[in-house]
This record gives C-alpha cells, structure tokens and sequence, in this order.
C-alpha cells in the first residue's frame, strides 16, 4: 500500500499549486485533492507530471455542500445540479486522471425522507459509476461520522455496506475513513472485515483531535493488517490537521509507515 497526501489539509501554508511539488519532496506517494477545480484540469496535470506523482482522488462537487448544506447527490430536487456536476466532473477527470472520485452523499435535505434521500443517492451512484467506467475512473462513496458533522446521510460500515448493494455496479465501491470510524467509538478492524473487497479507497487521521497518526490513540499497526487480511492493495491517504503551519515538520510518521 502506498501513501498519499491530501492536499485539501496537507501543505495549506501553500497555494495550491505548490502543494503537489511539496508533497512530492516530502516523500508521499500520491496526491489527493478534494476540490481541486480552482486549478484547469491542464494545469493540475501539468503539475502532477512535473512532480511525477499519481492523483490519487478527486471529490465530484457537492454543490452548498462544504458550506452546511445538504449537498447534491441525495436531493431529489437538485437532479439537475447534479448532473451538471458530474458532467463537470467527468470533463475535468478526462483530463487530470484521477484514480477515484468520490461522490459525497451529503446531508439529509429538511423535508426529505431517508429513504427517498438513499434511494436517490443510489440512483446517482449508479449513474456516476456508469458514466466514470468509460474512463476506467473508480467511484467511491464514504461515511462520515455524524458528531463531526450532524445530518451526514451515511455515517458506518454498517450504511455503505447497504448502499453498495442498494446501486449494485461494480464500478461503485466504499472510501473507508479510518478516522471517522474511530470518531463514533467503532471497532475499526470489524468495519474493515465487514466491506471487505469492496473497500476502494482509504483515508486515515488520529483520533482523538483528527490529528497526524501518534497524536492520538489509534493503533494503526492492526487496521494495516486488517486491509491486508481483506486483500486491499490500494492507497492510503492522510487527511489530518497538522499541529504546525508547517506540514512537512510534523512528517516523522511517514517514513515509519514506508518502512513498515
């Protein structure tokens, strides 16, 4: 498993542009973005191929999303914006060739029922997973734990599990957050053999304070096996808070884990 920096809370103290070149020199593996749409698509491609780093994942807009909103995927009433959206997506992703995209399910719409919300989110994954296909593009769908973010449609291994089945496409497949496992108080290790293969991307941070890994209490060292032991082979990407403006002083841990 190689390791990848997300350059969404990696390098801040940088514009963007100079984050994939730091991550780079920092000896990361790969690089992920969660919005990188400020950049053309060309220049992020350009970048990524000077610094000869892979773009490991991008997310699809979410619309009001990052603001406090519901966000797209799982809104009945915003079907346009989101395939809108995922036109948006797939032109940049034609170009920058990222690994995933993630298509976030959002929050819970005011006025919206559970189960209308999840059976739209299904229906845009399926869309999504059809569409990113020609591309040989993976698109993943993650949860993310409701004390961080309340009304987070999807928040357990337990919902992706449901989901998955629920859009049933091969081309669909579960971003686990280790972090926001362990956030809920969840045994890490059973959520990772409960997905099993059908785990596509991973993301890590410490838990508590979402920090580097050694600034909180997680044991990493067993949930490394535990994807080992369900045949993951794929990336690992930090997406932590560093505790410093200066990212790359708070990087002892990473040539730990290349050794390991």
């Amino acid at each position: 498993m190689k390791i990848a920096a997300n350059l969404s809370m990696l390098f801040t103290e940088l514009p963007l542009a100079e984050r994939i070149m730091a991550a780079r020199v920092a000896g990361f593996d790969g690089v992920e973005i969660q919005f990188p749409y400020e950049l053309p698509a060309i220049q992020l491609k350009e970048l990524l191929e000077r610094a000869d780093l892979p773009l490991v994942l991008i997310n699809l807009p979410a619309g009001d999303f990052m603001q406090g909103g519901a966000g797209l995927a799982a809104v009945p009433a915003r079907q346009a914006a989101f395939d809108a959206a995922l036109q948006e997506a797939l032109a940049y992703a034609a170009m920058a060739r990222p690994g995933c995209v993630n298509v976030l399910p959002g929050r819970l719409e005011e006025g919206v029922a559970r189960e209308q919300a999840l059976q739209t989110l299904a229906d845009n994954l399926r869309k999504s997973a059809e569409a990113f296909a020609l591309l040989g593009i993976r698109v993943v769908c993650e949860a993310i734990n409701p004390l961080d973010m309340p009304g987070f449609l999807i928040n357990t291994p337990e919902h992706l599990q449901s989901l998955l089945a629920r859009v049933d496409h091969p081309n669909c497949q579960a971003q686990l957050d280790l972090y926001h496992m362990a956030r809920q108080g969840l045994d890490v290790a059973d959520g990772i053999r409960l997905l099993g293969e059908r785990i596509g991307h991973v993301q890590f941070a410490d838990h508590p304070g979402r920090g580097a890994p050694g600034t909180g209490a997680v044991a990493f060292g067993p949930l490394i096996e535990a994807l080992r032991d369900v045949g993951y082979a794929g990336w690992l990407s930090a997406e932590y808070h560093p505790d410093s403006s200066n990212t790359a002083a708070g990087l002892g841990w990473l040539k730990e884990w290349q050794q390991r």
